[in-house]
């Protein structure tokens, strides 16, 4: 039976309304959010649960729409904020730090693995807990007290290498030849098109840069876990190892699941079997001030984050994850920072 025209234009009226109705209700509780301030009530004697993941940009606009819904993207420099508030907040009595596959750099996670040496000063332990733990994962962790992994789940800390593509075969069967300048040996940025392999400059300044990110990765790894250099290249050599392997060969602490983890985690800090532990959760610590815990003080130096490709006009940051550095945006915040 076909729909009369009438009421086509009542459900699609009622739609309008409802999507008015709902789009107005979660306006005014963003609204009431920010107006109030409210902040979570973080309770005495809370593992405060910390999770790295995916890759982690250097900063991350707040966004109250998304914070409410609880689609805030984290990034290095909040995570790092986390550390550094917990080190001083008494309420706070040990991180557990789930470690999931994280994309960043080596940069970051060395900055990362500093955030965390630092936090330890104030004696207050650091857990973590991976499901599997890939080199910079592992790299990270070996900052912490403690390193647990699942009995189902693997270490590969298989060591480093590069993958450089070349395009000029490809291209010399189309037809196609890039014409570049290019200004000194090692500027290889180029040769992905011009080459079909490495030249020896090119092969030079790969290795170098491996073999340094290796070096220090084997030295970090020997100091934090009392062995030698010689021992953990042989270990990185032999692997992955699954979680029980992994523990006979010094790599990790236990292979346990997260439950465990956190029975050990109580053990460590006096709570009773009975009682649960207290876990304040990223998000709402997230929310805590530094000021509040008495940081921030005195004067300031002002950081700019500019991320995504340079463009005309105003920067963006989009759903999608799109990024860009609009020259009019930049402009103006240089400007309000020159001006404070």
């Amino acid at each position: 039976m076909a729909m009369s025209t009438t009421r086509k234009v009542v459900l699609i009226i009622s739609g309008i309304v409802v999507a008015l109705v709902l789009i107005v209700v979660v306006g005014f509780a963003i609204l009431i959010s920010m107006v109030r301030g409210d902040r979570p009530s973080i309770r005495d004697n809370s593992v405060l649960a910390l999770r790295i993941s995916g890759p982690l940009p250097d900063y991350v606009p707040d966004d109250p729409f998304r914070r409410l819904f609880g689609g805030q993207p984290q990034s290095l420099s909040s995570l790092l904020t986390q550390f550094r508030k917990a080190k001083v907040d008494k309420r706070i009595t040990a991180i557990m730090l789930d470690i999931d596959g994280s994309d960043a750099g080596w940069a970051k996670a060395e900055e990362i693995r500093g955030a965390i040496e630092d936090f330890r000063t104030s004696g207050k332990p650091v857990y973590a807990y991976m499901e599997n733990g890939f080199n910079k994962d592992y790299y990270i962790a070996t900052a912490c007290d403690k390193i647990f992994v699942p009995p189902p789940g693997e270490l590969f800390t298989i060591g480093l290498a590069a993958d450089v593509m070349f395009f000029r075969g490809s291209l010399d069967k189309l037809g196609i030849y890039p014409d570049m300048y290019q200004i000194g040996k090692y500027k290889s940025a180029g040769d992905m098109f011009t080459q079909k392999q490495m030249t020896p400059a090119h092969r030079e300044f790969i290795n170098s840069l491996l073999d340094d990110l290796y070096g220090r990765y084997v030295e970090t790894i020997a100091k934090a876990r009392n062995k030698t250099p010689d021992e953990v290249r042989k270990l990185i050599d032999n692997a992955p190892y699954n979680a029980t392997q992994a523990k006979d060969a010094g790599l990790i602490d236990g292979a346990a699941y997260h439950d465990e983890v956190e029975k050990e985690l109580k053990k460590r800090l006096g709570v009773k079997d009975s009682d649960d532990l207290r876990i304040a959760r990223a998000g709402d610590y997230r929310q805590i001030s530094q000021e509040s815990l008495g940081l921030n003080k005195g004067e300031r130096v002002a950081i700019v984050y500019a991320a995504g490709d340079i463009v005309s006009g105003k920067s963006e940051f989009g759903g999608s994850g799109q990024e860009t550095i609009g020259s009019d945006s930049l402009v103006r915040t240089l400007n309000e920072v020159r001006d404070d």
